[in-house]
């Protein structure tokens, strides 16, 4: 249907160019008002995601992240800055604060969490699709599970170096990641951000097409949404798209069975080695809500300690221990597991 001369209502009147566009029309940035997105991880992909679904707006957008950002993150991370850094803010605040200077009608909801089989059903009430902005396949087979148990529109996205892919799920009628990848790639089988780098311009690609997914998903246009698992490698200059029809029927794949072991939490790693960075985030399931004030005190007589209302941070011997509220911890200066467990124990206790 033409766009043209059809009034616009004045709380979409920020979004003409977009209503001309006719797959959105005024129709579709009105879903696009009422619509509810899940981005998880606001980092690289993920702040690029929700500053875009900002400016397209989308009315409400949840942000969950267990990170802080961090200098190194600035070479592709675009929506941050040097003062973010200095502050020690977690990425999902940070990714807040900006963003309410970009589009102040939408309503941003922030976690400063590390998605889980314990705490991903709380994230997902009400949302119309899921937008993948993580870093490691198990957090992204958690999403596929709970995404196919809802029956939530779900986009994956990954980056490497120059490379970088994306898959539009939609369930139950497409093929899911585990159809596409049965199992998480063995440790050490692959390459990671810290043995093959990566270069800004591929996050950029990944995003925007990963945020044009979803606005057709919200838009209710999921015919238009692409079949294939979407490859692109900037250096090389090459592009592919791979049709998945391959793998109908997709009842091969446990997850079409009702086999969900991610989301039930049979399947649910404790500690992960960060990608692109010298850390290990360690979990604690059952671990109270932790004192940031009382860890400070302790740590005052040891090293140099930040705090700020949703972490505390220690620089000492060698490493750096950042305390969450939620009793996780990230250990920078080791890829070690073990070796993070024990300088964990070593100052904040067992």
């Amino acid at each position: 249907m033409s766009t043209e001369n059809v009034p616009v209502p004045k709380h979409l009147a920020r979004y003409v160019r977009q209503i001309q566009f006719p797959g959105i029309g005024l129709e579709g940035q009105q879903k696009l008002h009422d619509a509810r997105a899940l981005i998880v991880g606001c980092g690289a992909l993920g702040s690029v995601i929700a500053e875009t679904l900002t400016r397209a707006g989308v009315g409400r957008l949840r942000l969950v992240d267990r990170d802080f950002v961090e200098l190194n993150n600035l070479q592709r991370q675009v929506l941050y800055d040097e003062h973010d850094v200095a502050r020690r803010l977690p990425k999902a605040v940070a990714a807040a604060e900006k963003l309410k200077q970009i589009n102040a009608s939408v309503h941003l909801e922030t976690h400063v969490a590390d998605l889980n089989w314990r705490n991903v059903g709380q994230f997902i009430q009400d949302v119309d699709v899921i937008i993948d902005g993580t870093d490691n396949f198990e957090t992204r087979f958690l999403i596929n599970d709970i995404a196919l148990q809802h029956s939530i529109p779900w986009i994956y996205g990954g980056c490497l170096g120059a490379t970088g892919q994306t898959l539009t799920i939609l369930p139950p009628d497409t093929p899911c990641l585990r159809c596409l990848y049965p199992e998480p790639p063995p440790p050490g089988a692959s390459e990671t951000c810290d043995t093959a780098g990566i270069v800004g311009p591929i996050i950029l690609t990944i995003a925007a097409i990963e945020s044009l997914e979803a606005i057709k998903v919200l838009t209710g246009r999921q015919e238009a949404a692409s079949p294939y698992l979407q490859v692109f490698d900037l250096w090389e200059n090459r592009v592919r798209q791979i049709g998945l029809e391959q793998l109908a029927p997709y009842d091969r794949c446990p997850c079409h069975r009702g086999d969900y072991p991610w989301a039930s939490g049979q399947r649910a790693p404790q500690d992960a080695v960060l990608c692109g960075r010298n850390a290990v985030q360690l979990r604690f399931p059952h671990a109270d809500p932790v004192s940031l004030a009382d860890l400070e005190a302790k740590w005052a007589p040891l090293g140099k300690v930040v705090r700020n209302p949703f972490l505390v941070r220690l620089e000492t011997d060698g490493y750096q221990i950042t305390v969450f509220q939620d009793g996780r911890a990230i250990v920078e200066g080791t890829q070690d597991p073990v070796e993070a467990r024990s300088v964990y124990a070593r100052y904040v206790g067992n």
